[in-house]
């Protein structure tokens, strides 16, 4: 099969960059990532089946990776969790091609969401550790053991490749069927909406709560629907780019650009009603705060600073994104008496009274008219157009890419 591997020889970029190019730019020209022949993917188990690729979206934890994105890594507790070489993707729309002789519920060529997740289940471990009982499976005690690699979900655990190739194995637990009147192009959002469905239904706001999305990308975009789709609260959203600003604008937010930190506190604090103090240096803050939850996409430092700064006292800072370490001024953490918490993937959610998984939750929302993310699918390519279309994320002030697949029908 045809896959774009991470930890191969680079393939030479088709034309000289110059100093006036994008840094990540030349970051991906360098990246050791190549287009290669891999033997097809074998049944892991007789509970795996192989699925082949229909549409992959390309999530941040993946752009960030091919681009070397990360500054100050060396002590990443991530690097722990991986292994290589690695085939990524892992918001993979695909169609069963292959199924083991324990596998059930499932037929050859029916159209399924992957669930990326490598816990427990994938791998082959009984009984299974407290947090996979429970269903959180993105806690896992066992990302290390069993019959994989380290690795956390697809595409990070070296036998589980994933959706930038043809064909990527799943276990049964991975697979979940997708309705026939729900298109490709809104499966392949189930997993970044899934993401931010986890971060709400954890941290709910109350009703009439003002609550403050920072970023607009795919997590942004799916925090930003889900919370003026199915909540009752106030929605400011912080959104960079152009394009990424008229969809949370769609999706009835009021739009906040980050190009200046101190007056986005400002225009944040008096849309909120914060009472602004400003101290001898630095960033105002909002005291009394009128922010009640903060759902930081981002995460990092200049992000979180400003949420910090904007949140009503013992508010609650969600961070579901993650961008490289550094200094901030955390005193408004302590003196505010702030719950800054993390929030991982997602599992079994509970939403109205109902626990069950969140593609569940996703496709009957969407069966009930619920859920609405038209616009956010901006850009398909062909795997072979592989450099195009991280070339488009990286200059996506210009072409207005908010979420970026590769298609392979």
């Amino acid at each position: 099969m045809k896959a774009l591997q991470f930890l191969a020889e680079p393939e030479p970029w088709p034309e000289p960059l110059t100093a006036d190019d994008p840094p990540l730019l030349h970051n991906l020209a360098a990246s050791p990532v190549a287009l290669v022949d891999r033997p097809d993917p074998p049944l892991i188990a007789d509970d795996w089946l192989v699925l082949r690729t229909r549409v992959t979206g390309i999530c941040g934890s993946d752009s960030k990776q091919i681009l070397m994105d990360f500054d100050s890594s060396d002590d990443n507790l991530m690097t722990a969790f991986i292994s290589f070489p690695q085939v990524l993707g892992h918001e993979v729309v695909g169609t069963v091609e292959r199924l083991g002789p324990q596998v059930t519920g499932l037929g050859p060529g029916q159209r399924v969401v992957l669930y990326p997740n490598t816990g427990c289940r994938p791998r082959g471990i009984t009984p299974p550790c407290p947090a996979c009982a429970a269903g959180k499976y993105s806690i896992c005690w066992n990302f290390h053991e069993g019959r994989l690699s380290p690795g956390i979900h697809t595409g990070n655990a070296t036998e589980a490749t994933g959706g930038f190739a043809e064909l990527l194995p799943a276990h049964r637990s991975m697979a979940f069927p997708v309705p026939d009147g729900v298109t490709d192009e809104l499966a392949v959002l189930a997993d970044p909406w899934s993401v931010s469905f986890h971060a709400i239904t954890n941290h709910p706001p109350a009703p009439g709560s003002n609550v403050v999305v920072y970023g607009a990308g795919a997590l942004g975009t799916t925090a930003t629907a889900i919370l003026n789709q199915l909540y009752d609260v106030n929605v400011a959203t912080v959104a960079r780019w152009p394009a990424q600003a008229a969809l949370a604008e769609r999706l009835g937010a009021t739009v906040f650009r980050p190009d200046d930190r101190a007056e986005l506190v400002e225009r944040l604090a008096d849309w909120s009603g914060g009472v602004l103090r400003r101290p001898w240096n630095g960033l105002p803050a909002a005291w009394p705060g009128g922010v009640d939850v903060v759902y930081d996409t981002v995460g990092a430092p200049d992000t979180v600073e400003v949420g910090i700064r904007l949140l009503r006292e013992q508010g609650t800072l969600v961070q579901l994104g993650v961008s490289s370490p550094g200094r901030f001024e955390w005193t408004p953490w302590y003196f505010k008496e702030l719950r800054l918490v993390g929030s991982n993937a997602f599992g079994d959610e509970t939403f109205e009274g109902r626990r069950r998984h969140a593609y569940e939750h996703f496709f009957a929302l969407i069966s009930d008219g619920r859920i609405d993310l038209s616009g956010m699918l901006t850009h398909r390519f062909a795997l072979d157009d592989w450099r195009q279309a991280f070339t488009t994320l990286v200059n996506q002030g210009d072409t207005g890419a908010i979420k970026v697949a590769f298609d392979f029908r």
